[in-house]
């Protein structure tokens, strides 16, 4: 089982949301991969307005629409638009397909202006995937570090989040989340550095490591090669590259009644 938690619209060609999706799972086919996840439509949008978050999210409904055996979704919100957020999150998760949210660049999710949408999200047992880098040439204005994404958990110790592209960093990443239980980190994005999946074995644990690729971003093939190369049990392995996603997801898609 092979399940991507990372991918998106922008940056595949495509003139619709349609031809993109069927271009990412034509890419998606050739490695094999079985499910992935998409989120954020097109173009990106840093700090989108409450009508972006909705566009956004639609261009990631249509792309969905006819790839329900093969793909889920989450849905873009901010914590810049609170309530904005919080009605996607009824209109596309509670109401709709999709499983998730997205949290990108609008604000620190240390701020506890998030809270309310981590909740809700949370209350309708959807996943939590929050953007986290740590740059050394220095972070977007609402750019999240992994030591945001602790002090996130810390306010939500019982609620599962996932800590996006390990913080950048992902030595001063795996640290930063370390003592935190209820975080899982996301693969994707980095260079395929020799070390990054053992070290993350050894420090959190392989059910707290989840394969993604950030496609288009980045290849299927570059993002797999972490893991695939990584001196690890095939036991860790099959975890990261789909075990621990499906179960962060069983209890929505439980809910919804997906099989």
């Amino acid at each position: 089982m092979l399940w991507d938690l990372h991918c998106h619209l922008s940056g595949i060609d495509g003139d619709t949301p349609d031809l993109r999706m069927a271009n990412l799972i034509r890419f998606a086919d050739r490695m094999g991969i079985e499910r992935v996840v998409v989120f954020m439509g097109y173009p990106f949008a840093t700090d989108p307005t409450a009508e972006e978050l909705r566009v956004q999210n639609d261009q990631v409904l249509q792309a969905l629409s006819h790839w329900h055996d093969r793909a889920f979704g989450f849905a873009y919100v901010s914590p810049k638009h609170v309530d904005a957020s919080l009605a996607e999150i009824d209109r596309c998760i509670r109401n709709g397909p999709l499983v998730g949210i997205k949290l990108w660049v609008a604000g620190h999710c240390s701020d506890t202006a998030v809270d309310a949408i981590v909740q809700r999200c949370a209350e309708l047992q959807g996943v939590i995937f929050q953007h986290t880098w740590n740059k050394a040439n220095g972070n977007l204005p609402g750019e999240s570090t992994a030591e945001d994404m602790a002090v996130l958990a810390a306010r939500h110790p019982a609620t599962p989040l996932i800590c996006g592209h390990t913080g950048g960093d992902w030595e001063l990443g795996i640290r930063a989340i370390r003592a935190h239980l209820n975080v899982s980190i996301d693969l994707g994005g980095s260079d395929p550095t020799a070390g990054i999946v053992e070290m993350a074995v050894r420090e959190l644990g392989a059910e707290r490591i989840i394969f993604g690729s950030d496609a288009p971003g980045r290849s299927f093939a570059s993002q797999l090669a972490k893991v695939n190369s990584a001196d690890i049990s095939s036991e860790s392995r099959s975890l990261i590259l789909g075990g621990n996603l499906k179960r962060l997801l069983l209890p929505i898609l439980r809910a919804k009644g997906i099989a």
